[in-house]
C-alpha cells in the first residue's frame, strides 16, 4: 500500500478555484460575448477578420487610435419565441467589445472593412516605416 502525504491546504485551494470558476463563467453569461478573432499580416496591410454572423454590419463601429483596433456592436435576439422554457440556450446575445494591439504601426485613415458570409474582414495599411537616415561628417581643416 503506498504511503499518501496528507496536504491540507490543496483541499481547499481547489475549493477557491471552483468557486472562482463559477463566479467567472456566471459573469461570462450575462456580459455579452467576445467575438473571436484572426489577425495576420502581409506586406502593406494588417488584416483582421472575426465571425459576427447574425449581426447587422449597420450596429458594429470600428475604429483605431493609437495602433489598437476597437471593434463593439450589439447582436438583437429576434426570436418569436413567448415561452422561456428553454431546454438549451448557448447563443450569446447583446453588446460586445473587443480591444486589439495591431502588431505594426498603421494608418487609420485608409481603413478599410467589408462582411462576407457573416466574417467581417478589416484592411488596415501599415505605416512607411522611417529609415534611419546616414549623415556624413565634413572635415573641416
Amino acid at each position: 500500500m503506498p504511503i499518501i502525504k496528507w496536504a491540507p491546504f490543496l483541499e481547499s485551494f481547489d475549493d477557491m478555484d471552483k468557486i472562482f470558476q463559477d463566479l467567472t463563467l456566471a459573469n461570462y453569461d450575462t456580459a455579452g460575448f467576445v467575438p473571436a478573432v484572426d489577425v495576420y499580416q502581409d506586406k502593406d496591410n494588417v488584416i483582421v477578420e472575426t465571425q459576427l454572423a447574425g449581426i447587422d454590419p449597420a450596429k458594429v463601429d470600428i475604429s483605431i487610435e493609437n495602433d489598437v483596433l476597437i471593434i463593439k456592436g450589439e447582436s438583437e435576439k429576434k426570436s418569436e419565441v413567448e415561452d422561456k422554457n428553454y431546454y438549451r440556450k448557448e447563443i450569446k446575445r447583446g453588446s460586445f467589445y473587443r480591444s486589439l494591439p495591431l502588431p505594426s504601426h498603421v494608418i487609420g485613415e485608409k481603413t478599410s472593412a467589408e462582411t462576407r458570409n457573416g466574417v467581417l474582414k478589416i484592411v488596415i495599411p501599415k505605416a512607411l516605416e522611417t529609415k534611419p537616415k546616414m549623415i556624413k561628417i565634413k572635415n573641416i581643416k
